[in-house]
Protein backbone atom coordinates (compact mmCIF):
# COMPACT_ATOMS: atom_id res chain seq x y z
CA UNK A 1 0.00 0.00 0.00
CA UNK A 2 1.09 3.65 -0.37
CA UNK A 3 2.78 5.46 2.49
CA UNK A 4 -0.22 6.35 4.33
CA UNK A 5 -1.58 3.16 3.32
CA UNK A 6 -2.37 0.19 6.45
CA UNK A 7 -1.70 -3.20 6.61
CA UNK A 8 -1.79 -5.59 9.38
CA UNK A 9 2.30 -4.63 10.35
CA UNK A 10 1.17 -0.80 10.31
CA UNK A 11 -1.03 -1.34 13.79
CA UNK A 12 1.66 -3.19 15.45
CA UNK A 13 4.66 -4.97 13.97
CA UNK A 14 2.20 -8.11 13.00
CA UNK A 15 0.46 -9.11 16.48
CA UNK A 16 -2.63 -8.14 15.45
CA UNK A 17 -4.50 -10.56 13.42
CA UNK A 18 -6.80 -9.85 10.45
CA UNK A 19 -9.99 -9.93 12.36
CA UNK A 20 -8.70 -7.99 14.72
CA UNK A 21 -7.84 -4.95 12.13
CA UNK A 22 -11.39 -5.28 10.55
CA UNK A 23 -12.46 -4.05 14.29
CA UNK A 24 -10.23 -1.23 14.38
CA UNK A 25 -11.76 -0.47 11.16
CA UNK A 26 -14.85 -1.04 12.20
CA UNK A 27 -14.80 1.03 15.64
CA UNK A 28 -13.29 3.95 13.95
CA UNK A 29 -15.82 4.23 10.93
CA UNK A 30 -18.37 4.29 13.65
CA UNK A 31 -16.78 7.01 15.63
CA UNK A 32 -16.12 9.24 12.36
CA UNK A 33 -19.61 8.25 11.32
CA UNK A 34 -20.59 9.79 14.96
CA UNK A 35 -18.67 12.70 15.36
CA UNK A 36 -18.19 14.35 12.10
CA UNK A 37 -21.60 14.68 10.35
CA UNK A 38 -23.42 15.94 13.79
CA UNK A 39 -22.98 19.33 15.11
CA UNK A 40 -23.38 18.95 18.82
CA UNK A 41 -20.49 17.81 21.61
CA UNK A 42 -22.22 14.60 22.71
CA UNK A 43 -22.13 13.33 19.32
CA UNK A 44 -18.41 14.28 19.56
CA UNK A 45 -17.83 12.66 22.77
CA UNK A 46 -19.81 9.65 21.60
CA UNK A 47 -17.13 9.31 18.73
CA UNK A 48 -14.02 9.71 20.97
CA UNK A 49 -15.55 7.02 23.37
CA UNK A 50 -15.36 4.65 20.99
CA UNK A 51 -11.96 5.43 19.48
CA UNK A 52 -10.43 5.48 23.24
CA UNK A 53 -12.17 3.35 25.35
CA UNK A 54 -10.06 0.13 24.64
CA UNK A 55 -6.24 1.07 25.58
CA UNK A 56 -5.00 -2.47 23.40
CA UNK A 57 -6.75 -0.91 20.16
CA UNK A 58 -5.39 2.55 19.83
CA UNK A 59 -2.24 2.08 18.47
CA UNK A 60 -4.49 0.93 15.42
CA UNK A 61 -7.35 3.44 15.69
CA UNK A 62 -4.55 6.37 15.64
CA UNK A 63 -3.15 4.54 12.57
CA UNK A 64 -5.65 4.22 10.92
CA UNK A 65 -7.04 8.24 11.70
CA UNK A 66 -3.77 8.99 9.88
CA UNK A 67 -4.85 7.24 7.10
CA UNK A 68 -8.24 9.20 7.16
CA UNK A 69 -6.32 12.30 7.62
CA UNK A 70 -4.23 11.86 4.33
CA UNK A 71 -7.61 11.85 2.96
CA UNK A 72 -8.92 14.74 4.41
CA UNK A 73 -6.10 16.68 3.34
CA UNK A 74 -5.84 15.74 -0.24
CA UNK A 75 -9.47 16.71 -0.57
CA UNK A 76 -8.99 19.87 1.20
CA UNK A 77 -5.78 20.33 -1.83
CA UNK A 78 -8.38 19.66 -4.43
CA UNK A 79 -10.56 22.39 -3.30
CA UNK A 80 -8.07 24.93 -3.38
CA UNK A 81 -6.65 25.43 0.25
CA UNK A 82 -3.09 25.35 0.68
CA UNK A 83 -1.54 23.51 3.69
CA UNK A 84 -0.82 27.25 5.46
CA UNK A 85 -4.82 28.72 4.90
CA UNK A 86 -5.53 25.33 6.63
CA UNK A 87 -3.65 25.61 9.33
CA UNK A 88 -4.58 29.09 9.58
CA UNK A 89 -8.18 28.83 9.95
CA UNK A 90 -7.30 25.28 12.82
CA UNK A 91 -5.69 28.32 14.82
CA UNK A 92 -8.46 30.77 14.78
CA UNK A 93 -11.09 27.93 15.12
CA UNK A 94 -9.69 25.57 17.30
CA UNK A 95 -6.00 25.98 18.98
CA UNK A 96 -2.40 24.73 18.85
CA UNK A 97 -2.78 21.17 19.86
CA UNK A 98 -4.80 21.27 16.74
CA UNK A 99 -2.87 23.04 14.72
CA UNK A 100 0.23 20.01 15.48
CA UNK A 101 -2.19 17.43 14.67
CA UNK A 102 -3.05 19.18 11.62
CA UNK A 103 0.51 19.47 10.92
CA UNK A 104 0.94 15.51 11.37
CA UNK A 105 -1.83 15.20 8.83
CA UNK A 106 -0.33 17.34 6.19
CA UNK A 107 3.27 15.40 6.58
CA UNK A 108 2.11 12.34 6.42
CA UNK A 109 0.01 13.12 2.96
CA UNK A 110 3.36 15.02 2.08
CA UNK A 111 5.40 12.17 2.51
CA UNK A 112 4.06 10.56 -0.57
CA UNK A 113 5.52 12.81 -3.04
CA UNK A 114 9.18 13.08 -4.78
CA UNK A 115 8.13 17.20 -5.18
CA UNK A 116 5.88 19.71 -3.42
CA UNK A 117 4.83 22.21 -5.15
CA UNK A 118 6.34 26.10 -4.25
CA UNK A 119 5.69 27.35 -0.37
CA UNK A 120 3.70 23.92 0.31
CA UNK A 121 5.23 22.66 3.84
CA UNK A 122 7.91 22.21 5.65
CA UNK A 123 6.13 19.82 8.18
CA UNK A 124 8.05 16.20 8.38
CA UNK A 125 6.83 13.16 9.54
CA UNK A 126 8.80 12.72 13.19
CA UNK A 127 6.55 9.41 14.30
CA UNK A 128 8.34 6.24 13.88
CA UNK A 129 5.48 4.23 12.15
CA UNK A 130 1.83 4.94 11.89
CA UNK A 131 1.01 2.14 14.40
CA UNK A 132 3.37 3.88 16.99
CA UNK A 133 1.81 7.83 16.40
CA UNK A 134 -0.90 7.25 19.22
CA UNK A 135 1.18 6.65 21.76
CA UNK A 136 3.77 8.84 20.54
CA UNK A 137 1.52 11.78 19.94
CA UNK A 138 0.37 11.45 23.65
CA UNK A 139 3.83 11.34 24.90
CA UNK A 140 3.96 14.80 23.21
CA UNK A 141 0.89 16.21 23.93
CA UNK A 142 1.15 14.82 27.51
CA UNK A 143 -3.00 14.40 27.13
CA UNK A 144 -5.33 11.12 27.59
CA UNK A 145 -6.67 9.03 24.57
CA UNK A 146 -9.95 10.68 24.82
CA UNK A 147 -8.24 14.35 24.33
CA UNK A 148 -6.47 12.66 21.88
CA UNK A 149 -9.04 11.57 19.50
CA UNK A 150 -11.68 14.39 20.71
CA UNK A 151 -8.88 16.87 19.10
CA UNK A 152 -8.54 14.93 16.13
CA UNK A 153 -12.23 14.70 15.60
CA UNK A 154 -12.22 18.01 15.89
CA UNK A 155 -10.05 18.55 13.35
CA UNK A 156 -11.59 15.86 10.63
CA UNK A 157 -14.77 18.12 11.28
CA UNK A 158 -12.82 21.31 10.31
CA UNK A 159 -11.36 19.89 6.95
CA UNK A 160 -14.58 17.81 5.54
CA UNK A 161 -16.84 21.10 5.97
CA UNK A 162 -14.40 23.34 3.99
CA UNK A 163 -15.60 24.73 1.11
CA UNK A 164 -14.35 24.89 -2.29
CA UNK A 165 -11.45 27.99 -3.14
CA UNK A 166 -9.58 29.52 -5.90
CA UNK A 167 -6.78 27.44 -6.57
CA UNK A 168 -3.30 29.62 -6.81
CA UNK A 169 -1.04 26.52 -7.98
CA UNK A 170 -0.68 22.84 -8.99
CA UNK A 171 -1.53 19.81 -6.24
CA UNK A 172 1.29 17.63 -4.95
CA UNK A 173 2.44 15.24 -7.88
CA UNK A 174 0.55 17.45 -10.26
CA UNK A 175 2.60 17.44 -13.64
CA UNK A 176 2.12 20.49 -14.18
CA UNK A 177 4.78 21.53 -10.92
CA UNK A 178 7.62 20.30 -13.58
CA UNK A 179 8.48 23.71 -14.37
CA UNK A 180 11.25 25.48 -13.49
CA UNK A 181 10.32 29.25 -11.59
CA UNK A 182 12.34 32.47 -11.99
CA UNK A 183 13.44 33.00 -8.34
CA UNK A 184 14.70 36.23 -7.20
CA UNK A 185 19.39 35.31 -7.17
CA UNK A 186 19.73 33.78 -3.82
CA UNK A 187 23.09 36.22 -3.36
CA UNK A 188 20.11 39.19 -3.61
CA UNK A 189 17.72 37.46 -1.71
CA UNK A 190 20.13 37.05 1.05
CA UNK A 191 21.40 41.07 0.84
CA UNK A 192 17.33 41.76 0.80
CA UNK A 193 16.54 40.21 3.42
CA UNK A 194 19.81 41.44 5.57
CA UNK A 195 18.95 44.45 4.75
CA UNK A 196 15.09 44.57 5.86
CA UNK A 197 16.25 42.40 9.15
CA UNK A 198 18.64 45.97 9.89
CA UNK A 199 15.68 47.95 9.08
CA UNK A 200 13.06 46.12 11.33
CA UNK A 201 15.83 45.47 14.33
CA UNK A 202 16.65 49.60 14.37
CA UNK A 203 15.36 52.14 16.56
CA UNK A 204 16.51 54.69 14.17
CA UNK A 205 14.02 55.51 11.92
CA UNK A 206 16.11 57.56 9.71
CA UNK A 207 18.27 54.54 9.48
CA UNK A 208 15.20 51.82 8.51
CA UNK A 209 14.26 54.35 6.41
CA UNK A 210 17.66 53.94 3.99
CA UNK A 211 17.70 50.34 4.49
CA UNK A 212 14.28 49.50 3.48
CA UNK A 213 14.64 51.98 0.47
CA UNK A 214 17.34 49.95 -0.61
CA UNK A 215 15.68 46.79 -0.40
CA UNK A 216 13.21 48.17 -2.60
CA UNK A 217 15.23 49.36 -5.34
CA UNK A 218 16.99 45.99 -5.37
CA UNK A 219 13.60 44.27 -5.97
CA UNK A 220 12.43 46.70 -8.21
CA UNK A 221 15.82 46.57 -10.11
CA UNK A 222 15.33 42.30 -10.27
CA UNK A 223 11.73 42.99 -11.60
CA UNK A 224 13.10 44.54 -14.92
CA UNK A 225 16.18 42.70 -15.36
CA UNK A 226 13.81 39.42 -15.88
CA UNK A 227 11.45 41.72 -17.83
CA UNK A 228 13.65 42.76 -20.34
CA UNK A 229 15.25 39.02 -20.53
CA UNK A 230 11.64 37.09 -21.21
CA UNK A 231 11.17 40.11 -23.53
CA UNK A 232 14.42 39.85 -25.15
CA UNK A 233 14.05 36.10 -25.30
CA UNK A 234 16.99 35.68 -23.48
CA UNK A 235 15.04 33.42 -21.05
CA UNK A 236 12.08 31.02 -20.91
CA UNK A 237 8.45 32.53 -21.42
CA UNK A 238 7.12 32.79 -17.67
CA UNK A 239 3.27 32.71 -17.12
CA UNK A 240 2.39 34.40 -13.60
CA UNK A 241 1.41 32.34 -10.95
CA UNK A 242 -0.32 32.96 -7.35
CA UNK A 243 -0.05 32.33 -3.49
CA UNK A 244 -1.76 33.58 -0.39
CA UNK A 245 -0.63 35.71 2.81
CA UNK A 246 -2.62 35.63 5.81
CA UNK A 247 -4.21 39.03 6.92
CA UNK A 248 -5.15 38.27 10.83
CA UNK A 249 -6.95 40.01 13.17
CA UNK A 250 -6.71 42.44 14.87
CA UNK A 251 -7.03 45.45 12.26
CA UNK A 252 -6.99 43.33 9.46
CA UNK A 253 -8.44 46.00 7.14
CA UNK A 254 -5.29 48.33 7.78
CA UNK A 255 -3.16 45.04 6.84
CA UNK A 256 -5.40 44.08 3.91
CA UNK A 257 -4.67 47.86 2.57
CA UNK A 258 -0.76 47.32 3.45
CA UNK A 259 -0.82 44.26 0.91
CA UNK A 260 -2.19 45.66 -1.42
CA UNK A 261 0.17 48.48 -1.63
CA UNK A 262 2.61 46.56 -1.74
CA UNK A 263 1.95 43.80 -4.26
CA UNK A 264 0.55 47.05 -6.04
CA UNK A 265 4.16 48.65 -6.25
CA UNK A 266 5.83 45.34 -7.07
CA UNK A 267 3.66 44.62 -10.14
CA UNK A 268 1.25 42.20 -8.31
CA UNK A 269 -2.24 42.05 -7.50
CA UNK A 270 -3.93 41.61 -4.05
CA UNK A 271 -7.22 40.53 -3.59
CA UNK A 272 -8.62 40.05 0.10
CA UNK A 273 -10.90 37.32 1.31
CA UNK A 274 -11.83 38.47 4.94
CA UNK A 275 -13.98 35.30 5.70
CA UNK A 276 -10.67 33.26 5.68
CA UNK A 277 -8.04 35.69 6.73
CA UNK A 278 -5.77 35.87 3.79
CA UNK A 279 -5.27 37.82 0.55
CA UNK A 280 -4.29 35.82 -2.73
CA UNK A 281 -1.22 37.61 -4.59
CA UNK A 282 -1.22 37.03 -8.41
CA UNK A 283 2.36 38.07 -9.77
CA UNK A 284 5.34 36.33 -11.05
CA UNK A 285 7.15 34.54 -9.07
CA UNK A 286 10.21 36.52 -7.70
CA UNK A 287 8.02 39.69 -7.51
CA UNK A 288 5.67 37.07 -4.99
CA UNK A 289 8.66 36.66 -2.86
CA UNK A 290 9.11 40.56 -3.22
CA UNK A 291 5.68 40.83 -1.65
CA UNK A 292 6.04 38.35 1.07
CA UNK A 293 9.30 39.89 2.29
CA UNK A 294 8.60 43.80 1.82
CA UNK A 295 4.33 43.59 3.30
CA UNK A 296 6.37 41.48 6.43
CA UNK A 297 9.25 43.96 6.89
CA UNK A 298 6.99 46.77 6.78
CA UNK A 299 4.22 45.14 9.20
CA UNK A 300 6.86 44.45 11.70
CA UNK A 301 8.05 48.30 11.33
CA UNK A 302 4.81 49.52 11.71
CA UNK A 303 3.55 47.14 14.30
CA UNK A 304 6.83 48.61 16.29
CA UNK A 305 6.47 52.41 16.04
CA UNK A 306 2.69 52.05 16.89
CA UNK A 307 4.07 50.40 19.91
CA UNK A 308 6.37 53.62 20.32
CA UNK A 309 3.77 56.07 19.29
CA UNK A 310 1.89 54.91 22.01
CA UNK A 311 4.29 54.15 24.88
CA UNK A 312 4.35 58.75 23.88
CA UNK A 313 0.54 58.47 24.10
CA UNK A 314 0.86 56.85 27.89
CA UNK A 315 3.13 59.35 29.04
CA UNK A 316 1.58 62.18 28.17
CA UNK A 317 -1.37 61.11 30.12
CA UNK A 318 -3.71 59.33 27.77
CA UNK A 319 -4.85 55.62 28.10
CA UNK A 320 -3.81 52.79 25.25
CA UNK A 321 -6.96 52.65 22.91
CA UNK A 322 -8.30 50.43 20.08
CA UNK A 323 -9.25 53.22 18.08
CA UNK A 324 -5.64 54.71 18.58
CA UNK A 325 -4.22 51.85 16.93
CA UNK A 326 -6.76 50.94 14.39
CA UNK A 327 -6.21 54.57 13.12
CA UNK A 328 -2.91 54.49 13.48
CA UNK A 329 -2.65 51.18 11.10
CA UNK A 330 -4.90 52.32 8.74
CA UNK A 331 -2.59 55.88 8.50
CA UNK A 332 0.46 53.78 8.17
CA UNK A 333 -1.12 51.89 5.18
CA UNK A 334 -2.65 54.76 3.39
CA UNK A 335 0.35 56.99 3.52
CA UNK A 336 2.76 53.86 2.25
CA UNK A 337 0.37 53.26 -0.49
CA UNK A 338 0.93 56.36 -1.83
CA UNK A 339 4.33 56.59 -1.53
CA UNK A 340 5.32 52.95 -2.75
CA UNK A 341 2.76 54.44 -5.92
CA UNK A 342 5.62 56.84 -6.43
CA UNK A 343 9.01 54.31 -5.67
CA UNK A 344 7.72 52.73 -8.76
CA UNK A 345 6.43 55.22 -11.21
CA UNK A 346 9.89 56.87 -10.16
CA UNK A 347 11.84 53.44 -11.24
CA UNK A 348 9.59 53.12 -14.45
CA UNK A 349 10.70 56.11 -15.54
CA UNK A 350 14.39 56.08 -15.21
CA UNK A 351 14.21 53.86 -17.51
CA UNK A 352 11.92 54.38 -20.59
CA UNK A 353 12.99 51.84 -22.77
CA UNK A 354 12.19 48.99 -20.21
CA UNK A 355 8.48 50.52 -20.22
CA UNK A 356 7.19 47.75 -23.11
CA UNK A 357 8.44 45.10 -21.63
CA UNK A 358 6.75 46.24 -18.16
CA UNK A 359 4.19 46.86 -19.63
CA UNK A 360 3.60 43.41 -21.05
CA UNK A 361 4.58 42.25 -17.43
CA UNK A 362 1.43 44.29 -15.87
CA UNK A 363 -0.60 42.84 -18.93
CA UNK A 364 -0.55 39.55 -18.05
CA UNK A 365 -0.59 39.45 -14.50
CA UNK A 366 -3.91 41.72 -14.89
CA UNK A 367 -5.30 39.26 -17.06
CA UNK A 368 -4.31 36.23 -14.74
CA UNK A 369 -5.76 38.30 -11.60
CA UNK A 370 -8.90 39.06 -13.50
CA UNK A 371 -9.26 34.97 -14.52
CA UNK A 372 -8.82 34.08 -11.03
CA UNK A 373 -11.13 36.43 -9.85
CA UNK A 374 -13.85 37.60 -12.62
CA UNK A 375 -16.44 38.74 -9.66
CA UNK A 376 -14.49 40.84 -6.42
CA UNK A 377 -16.33 43.70 -4.24
CA UNK A 378 -15.24 46.52 -2.78
CA UNK A 379 -15.07 46.96 0.73
CA UNK A 380 -15.43 49.69 2.75
CA UNK A 381 -13.10 50.01 5.54
CA UNK A 382 -13.85 51.48 8.93
CA UNK A 383 -13.27 55.24 9.21
CA UNK A 384 -10.02 56.20 11.05
CA UNK A 385 -11.69 58.39 13.85
CA UNK A 386 -8.94 58.85 16.49
CA UNK A 387 -6.92 61.94 15.49
CA UNK A 388 -3.78 61.25 17.19
CA UNK A 389 -3.22 57.75 15.54
CA UNK A 390 -3.73 58.88 12.23
CA UNK A 391 -1.05 61.61 12.48
CA UNK A 392 1.21 59.07 14.25
CA UNK A 393 0.94 56.78 11.58
CA UNK A 394 1.49 59.05 8.92
CA UNK A 395 4.79 59.97 10.29
CA UNK A 396 6.03 56.93 11.01
CA UNK A 397 4.58 55.92 6.98
CA UNK A 398 6.89 58.79 6.23
CA UNK A 399 10.02 56.99 8.29
CA UNK A 400 9.81 53.82 6.52
CA UNK A 401 8.98 55.05 2.86
CA UNK A 402 10.47 52.97 -0.19
CA UNK A 403 11.32 55.66 -2.51
CA UNK A 404 14.51 56.46 -3.79
CA UNK A 405 13.29 60.42 -3.62
CA UNK A 406 13.19 62.01 -0.01
CA UNK A 407 10.84 64.76 0.25
CA UNK A 408 7.30 63.71 1.98
CA UNK A 409 4.20 63.51 -0.15
CA UNK A 410 1.69 66.34 0.39
CA UNK A 411 -0.73 65.97 3.49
Amino acid sequence: MGPGGLGVEGWGGGRWGTCHAEGVKDIVDRACEAALYAQDDAALDTGASLLAADPARWSGAAAELVARGETYVRQAWERGWRPADVLRLVRRDLDERHARITADLIAAEARGYARLPERWTDAEVWWKQDGRYGDQLAQREKADRFTLATAVLEVFRLLIRLPSIEPVGPLPGDPADLGEHAHIEPRMLGRIRALLAKAEATTYPEEAEALSAKAQELMARHTVDEALLTAGGGGPARTPGACRIGVEPPYEEAKAVLLDAVATANRCRAVWNSGFFFSTVVGFESDLEAVELLYTSLLVQGTAAMTRAEAAQRSGGRKRTKTFRQSFLLAYASRLGHRLAETAEHAASETPAHLPALVARDVAVTSRAEEMFPRTTTTRLRGATDHAGWEDGTAAADRAHMAGRRHPLPG
